[in-house]
C-alpha cells in the first residue's frame, strides 16, 4: 500500500501534468503539424488570459496547462519555460496591433497630422478595448527580461516606421533631426499608452488623441 507521502506526490504530479485525455483523443486523425500548431495556440491563449487578468505571477506551467486543458508535456513540446511563452504572447498581441495600422494609416492619406492622429488613436483604442492587450504591451512585468527585450524591439520598429513616414512626407528633412524627432515620438507614445491604460489621462479618448497629436507633431513642423 502506498504511503501518504507517495499518494500526495502522485497527486501533485498528476495535477502538474494536467487533465487526463480520453482514450480516443481530440487529436485522432489530425496531422501532427496541425496538432502542434493548435496546442501551441491554446497555450498562448491561456497565457494571454492569465497574464492579462492576473499579471506575470498568474502564469505558471501548471496554471497554463490547466487553463488550456493540456498535459504538461505539450507545454514543453512548444516552450522551454514560461518566459518563452510570454514572449509568444507578446508577439501575438503586437502582431495583431501591427496588422491594423497599415490600413488605418493608408485611410488617413498623406497628411502627416492625420496619420499621427490615426496612429495614436489605433494604439490607444486597441490597448484599452481589451485591457489584457494593454497589460501585455505596456503595463505589466516591466522587469521580465523576455518582455523587456520584446518591448525594446517594438520601440525600435516603431521608430523606424516613424522615420519612414518622415521620409515619405518630407524627403528633404535632415536625417539626424528626423531621427531625434522619431526617438522623441516613440518614447512619448509608450508613456502616453501607459498613462492612458492606468487611467491617468481620464477617459476622453478624442481629447487625448487631439492633444497628443498636437504635441507630437511639433518635432516635424516645418
Amino acid at each position: 500500500m502506498a504511503s501518504d507521502a507517495e499518494t500526495v506526490a502522485a497527486a501533485e504530479l498528476a495535477e502538474l501534468a494536467g487533465p487526463a485525455e480520453p482514450a480516443v483523443t481530440r487529436w485522432a486523425g489530425v496531422p501532427l503539424t496541425v496538432r502542434r500548431s493548435e496546442r501551441r495556440a491554446r497555450l498562448v491563449e491561456a497565457a494571454f488570459e492569465l497574464f492579462g487578468t492576473q499579471g506575470e505571477a498568474g502564469v505558471s506551467v501548471r496554471a497554463v496547462c490547466r487553463a488550456a486543458a493540456l498535459h504538461a508535456r505539450y507545454f514543453y513540446e512548444n516552450f522551454a519555460d514560461t518566459g518563452q511563452l510570454l514572449g509568444a504572447v507578446y508577439d501575438k498581441v503586437a502582431s495583431d496591433l501591427a496588422g491594423l495600422l497599415p490600413a488605418v494609416l493608408e485611410a488617413a492619406g498623406d497628411d502627416a497630422a492625420e496619420r499621427i492622429r490615426a496612429g495614436i488613436r489605433t494604439v490607444l483604442d486597441f490597448s484599452s478595448a481589451d485591457p489584457r492587450r494593454g497589460r501585455v504591451l505596456f503595463t505589466e512585468a516591466r522587469a521580465n527580461p523576455v518582455l523587456i527585450a520584446r518591448r525594446q524591439a517594438a520601440q525600435t520598429a516603431l521608430m523606424d516606421a516613424v522615420l519612414r513616414q518622415e521620409t515619405r512626407t518630407r524627403p528633404a528633412a535632415d536625417p539626424r533631426l528626423a531621427r531625434v524627432g522619431a526617438a522623441m515620438f516613440t518614447g512619448a507614445m509608450v508613456e502616453l499608452a501607459q498613462q492612458w491604460l492606468t487611467g491617468g489621462l481620464g477617459d476622453d479618448l478624442d481629447a487625448v488623441v487631439e492633444h497628443a497629436a498636437a504635441l507630437l507633431r511639433t518635432p516635424y513642423a516645418g
